[in-house]
């Protein structure tokens, strides 16, 4: 587990994610910080993680930043990327790229939302190009957040239909992995090099997943 005080720059950065991560799950499940789309999940997260900062600032010459939608280049297309979490220290710089994606059964509209095969394709495409990203060097590490309030998405009481290739299930290990199952009548290629465990934790009426790859 990373150490939030580690005198090591990566290892403080990576655990301020993760104890980000688990203050938001925190206060949403119990209420106190509403989520009804990927948009306000990143900007409620953003603020937990900057809160943050000055606690895990030890050095007087570091300097954190935490960017949304980050306009990158990678695999010669332009993506944005949900958080771009840096420090530079003395001409040297440390990132860590979040990507995050947020299923609601009713929609901010009111109605319901449906869809979860794409949502469970998206998580595995996020992981891709978390893997692309610190392939490519825009950032040394790749981190995603997942949220739903659908039961059946974390313990299912089967997978026998097509969706279930993109398993996000707790405990579902995969990878190195290459998927080409079509979802919404889309073709996909999802080429993933490292493995992964996904372990979800629910508060209240939500489950909350962190994932990384682990390269093999």
């Amino acid at each position: 587990m990373p150490n939030i005080v580690a005198e090591n720059l990566s290892e403080r950065m990576r655990a301020a994610v993760s104890l980000s991560w688990v203050i938001f799950s925190t206060k949403v499940g119990n209420g106190l910080i509403p989520i009804n789309k990927e948009a306000s999940m990143q900007l409620q997260y953003a603020y937990v993680l900057q809160q943050l900062l000055p606690l895990i600032t030890f050095h007087e010459g570091e300097k954190f930043e935490i960017e949304l939608e980050t306009g990158i280049q990678a695999n010669g297309r332009s993506r944005e990327i949900d958080i771009l979490f840096s420090c530079e220290f003395y001409g040297q710089k440390y990132a860590i790229a979040i990507e995050m994606k947020c299923y609601r059964t009713l929609a901010a509209s009111g109605g319901k939302r449906g869809a979860t095969d794409i949502f469970m394709k998206d998580v595995y495409e996020d992981f891709g190009l978390l893997e692309q990203y610190v392939s490519e060097s825009v950032a040394q590490e790749g981190v995603a957040l997942v949220m739903n309030d659908m039961k059946r998405l974390v313990s299912p009481s089967s997978k026998n239909a097509k969706c279930w290739d993109y398993d996000i299930s707790d405990g579902a290990s995969f990878g190195p992995i290459q998927l080409n199952t079509p979802i919404g009548g889309k073709e996909i290629n999802i080429n993933l090099t490292k493995s992964y465990t996904l372990n979800w934790i629910k508060y209240g009426g939500f489950w909350f997943l962190e994932a990384q790859g682990v390269q093999v």
